[in-house]
């Protein structure tokens, strides 16, 4: 039995989507504010985000274990089919981290990424700082590619922004080497 799935948000979602989006440990490592964020909001984008699939903006899908329990939040987003790439994201409870969960989502979101869609590249950016991030990424097989020093403003602090990426022939590697 799989252990982590890839489906839809769904609306029964947003108690744990609001779990960690309010949750200052991992806030900490996010640009934007979330936790303003309301239940409504949630649900909003939720919605949003099955429109937004529809027409190939971008991706969000709830992770969940076993039991359908929501474990976070993994996406592509700004797909460009033109230039064959999308921005990839993920977001856990904390429930969730440490157990490789974030893991075997992204290996089941870039197989999607690559195969299904046919993408050439996936990137991600990252403060410098997340550490925990990064190792997972680099686990995955992203390669680091750059950095942007001081590249944002954050908190009355200018963080240091670190840029990862993966071409289509990068996973296939990866996949050979499995």
């Amino acid at each position: 039995m799989e252990r982590v799935r890839l489906r839809a948000l769904k609306e029964k979602d947003v108690g744990g989507m609001l779990e960690w989006m309010h949750d200052p440990d991992i806030q900490q490592n996010f640009r934007n504010d979330m936790g303003r964020i309301t239940k409504e909001m949630a649900i909003d984008f939720i919605r949003e985000a099955r429109k937004d699939w529809k027409k190939n903006l971008n991706l969000h899908l709830a992770i969940t274990d076993a039991e359908d329990e929501y474990m976070g939040t993994i996406s592509l987003k700004n797909i460009d089919l033109q230039s064959k790439r999308a921005e990839y994201a993920i977001s856990l409870r904390k429930k969730a981290q440490g157990k490789g969960i974030g893991y075997a989502a992204s290996k089941k979101i870039l197989e999607y990424a690559f195969i299904q869609m046919q993408l050439e590249r996936i990137y991600l950016n990252v403060l410098k700082e997340n550490k925990r991030a990064i190792a997972l990424y680099e686990r995955v097989g992203f390669i680091y590619e750059g950095e942007f020093r001081k590249h944002l403003y954050l908190r009355g602090v200018y963080r240091d922004l670190q840029w990862y990426g993966m071409l289509k022939e990068d996973y296939m590697c990866i996949m050979h080497q499995i």
